[in-house]
């Protein structure tokens, strides 16, 4: 496990966060296809939070896209690095979600986040913002739309229908199990939007939520239960 120290020059005013944000944003790519669906690396990344120390956890699981084995893991513990916002959670979780991914023995490939990417209301979710600073393909995969509109998808696993802020599309809600809520599928960097959703539905042979999730998941509330066990 990685112990994580907040880098002195992150911000810590909403002003200085959203200002990150417009300046990184113009660098989000969308206009490339991303690896295939089943190729190649597939990595997971998620945090826990121990509100009471101020402590956050993070977990990358590193999965054969093919098979879905486990090939790497690693995580790292650190504070948190900023106020809970909302539109601005990726500055609390980024540092150590960045030093859970250095501390990977491989390459990741394409990383799934448990959030958003342009399905945000600065169009610039943790995994934009994840993408733009590693370089590396990300998706977001979402529980929940945040405050968009869709129509419900149709019932069969597959179905899909726009994410929309006004008449833009941003993401789109995504059928990963017959009859199950859908789960909300955006572009952070590097990957199209049906891409994204190609991706998802290949993690999600028999749950609701990607594979790279339900692991990375796992593994941080593991590592903060172990960060402070002793």
């Amino acid at each position: 496990m990685t112990t994580v120290r907040i880098p002195e020059d992150w911000p810590a005013t909403e002003d200085q966060a959203r200002a990150v944000q417009d300046a990184l944003r113009a660098r989000v790519i969308l206009d490339e296809p991303g690896p295939p669906p089943r190729t190649g690396h597939v990595t997971g990344v998620d945090v826990a939070y121990d509100d009471e120390r101020d402590v956050v956890a993070a977990a990358a699981v590193v999965l054969d896209a093919s098979s879905l084995d486990v090939v790497a893991q690693a995580t790292a513990v650190g504070r948190v690095s900023f106020p809970y916002v909302p539109g601005l959670l990726a500055f609390r979780e980024i540092p150590t979600v960045l030093a859970a991914l250095e501390a990977l023995p491989c390459p990741p490939g394409l990383v799934v986040c448990d959030g958003y990417g342009l399905a945000h209301p600065r169009r610039f979710g943790l995994a934009s913002h994840l993408g733009v600073l590693t370089g590396l393909p990300t998706i977001g995969v979402a529980k929940n739309p945040f405050t968009f509109s869709y129509d419900d998808p149709g019932t069969p696993r597959g179905s899909t229908a726009p994410l929309f802020a006004g008449s833009e599309e941003v993401g789109r809600a995504l059928r990963t199990r017959d009859g199950v809520k859908p789960v909300f599928v955006s572009v952070g960097h590097r990957v199209t939007l049906d891409g994204a959703c190609a991706h998802t539905l290949a993690l999600t042979p028999a749950y609701r939520l990607p594979e790279t999730t339900r692991r990375a998941d796992a593994l941080c509330r593991e590592a903060l239960r172990k960060a402070y066990s002793a």
